[in-house]
C-alpha cells in the first residue's frame, strides 16, 4: 500500500506542479472531446447555430485512490448577426489533494468563406483557482518541507486563442487555451521556503469528418492532438459509426495511455446523451484501477437556423 500511496501522490503533484521536476500534460483529458470542443477551442463558440449547453463528467481510473475526477459545463450561442459567437465554460478538476477550478468566457468572430464553409477566430479569458491540501498527505517522511503548507485559492488569470474552420461534414481547429505560463508560489510559515510551480502552455489540434456510406450509415473519424513542450505528443484517434442518423457506436485509442469504446444517442433533434469507457495500459499502477467512465449530455435550446432541425449538426 505504501507503493500505491507514493504513486497517487506522484501523479497528483506531477500533473499540477509539473515544472518542479519535469514538464507534463496538465490539462484534463476527455474521451468525448468531439462533444466538448469549446473547452479546447474558443473558436467553436456559436458554431452549432443554436444556444447549446453541454455537461460532462469523467471518473478516471476507478478504484484508484486519488484518481482524477473532472466535470465541465459549457454554454455557447451565435448572436443575431451570425458573425459573432459567445460562450462560457466552467471546469472542475480534482486529482488527489489537488483541486483546480476554471472559469472562462469565449468570443468568436465567424467569417463566411464560401457558401458552405466558415472560419472562426476565437478568444477566451478567465481564471484558474487552485487549492492543494498538502498537509493531509501521508508521507514516508512527514517532515518534508514541500508539503508543510496547503495551497489555498491561488487565483491565476489567463487567456487563449483558437482558429476553427468548419463545413457541414468537416472541421479542423488549432488552439492555445492558456497562453500565459503562470507561476504559483507558496511561502512556508516556518522557514520561508517557497515552492514554485509553473503552468505549461498546451497546443491543441482537433479535426473530424463525416463520410456517408448509405442512407442509414455514416462513418465519423475524429482526432484530438495535444502538444506540450518537453512532453510526448499525445493523440486521441476515434472511429465511430452513426446508424439511422441517431445512434453512434465507436472505438477510441489514446497514444501511450488508453483504448476503449463510446456510444451516443440523439434522443430528440435537440438532446444528445453519450457514454464512454476506456482502459489505461502500460504502467504497473494501472492494475489497481477499473478503467475510466465518462458521460456527456448536450441540449440545443434554441435553433437560430431553422434548417438545422431538418439537417442536424454533426459536430
Amino acid at each position: 500500500m505504501k507503493t500505491l500511496k507514493r504513486i497517487t501522490i506522484t501523479i497528483a503533484i506531477a500533473i499540477t506542479f509539473g515544472s518542479l521536476t519535469l514538464n507534463a500534460q496538465q490539462d484534463a483529458m476527455y474521451t468525448h472531446y468531439m462533444n466538448n470542443t469549446l473547452v479546447a477551442n474558443p473558436g467553436y463558440a456559436g458554431s452549432r447555430d443554436a444556444l447549446t449547453v453541454t455537461a460532462l463528467h469523467r471518473s478516471q481510473w476507478v478504484d484508484f485512490k486519488g484518481a482524477p475526477i473532472t466535470q465541465t459545463l459549457t454554454m455557447h450561442t451565435p448572436l443575431a448577426n451570425k458573425h459573432i459567437g459567445i460562450g462560457m465554460s466552467v471546469l472542475n478538476d480534482v486529482v488527489g489533494p489537488i483541486h483546480n477550478t476554471s472559469f472562462y468566457g469565449d468570443f468568436a468572430y465567424i467569417l463566411q468563406l464560401t457558401a458552405k464553409s466558415k472560419l472562426a477566430l476565437g478568444l477566451s479569458a478567465g481564471m484558474n483557482v487552485l487549492q492543494a491540501s498538502l498537509q493531509g498527505i501521508q508521507l514516508d517522511q512527514q517532515d518534508d518541507p514541500t508539503f508543510r503548507d496547503n495551497v489555498s485559492n491561488k487565483v491565476t488569470p489567463n487567456f487563449g486563442f483558437g482558429a476553427y474552420y468548419y463545413r457541414e461534414r468537416f472541421y479542423v481547429g488549432v488552439s492555445v487555451p492558456n497562453l500565459l505560463q503562470n507561476s504559483i508560489s507558496v511561502t512556508h510559515t516556518v522557514d520561508g521556503n517557497t515552492l514554485v510551480a509553473k503552468e505549461q502552455r498546451h497546443y491543441f489540434i482537433i479535426a473530424g469528418t463525416m463520410l456517408p456510406i448509405s442512407d442509414n450509415l455514416a462513418f465519423k473519424p475524429t482526432t484530438y492532438i495535444k502538444v506540450t513542450p518537453a512532453a510526448p505528443i499525445e493523440a486521441d484517434v476515434t472511429a465511430s459509426f452513426i446508424l439511422m442518423k441517431k445512434l453512434l457506436v465507436g472505438a477510441m485509442f489514446r497514444t501511450g495511455d488508453a483504448f476503449g469504446g463510446l456510444v451516443g444517442l440523439d434522443l430528440t433533434d435537440q438532446f444528445h446523451i453519450g457514454y464512454s469507457y476506456d482502459w489505461s495500459y502500460g504502467l504497473k499502477s494501472f492494475k489497481y484501477n477499473q478503467g475510466s467512465h465518462e458521460i456527456v449530455l448536450r441540449y440545443d435550446f434554441i435553433f437560430f437556423d431553422k434548417k438545422r432541425i431538418r439537417s442536424p449538426r454533426y459536430f
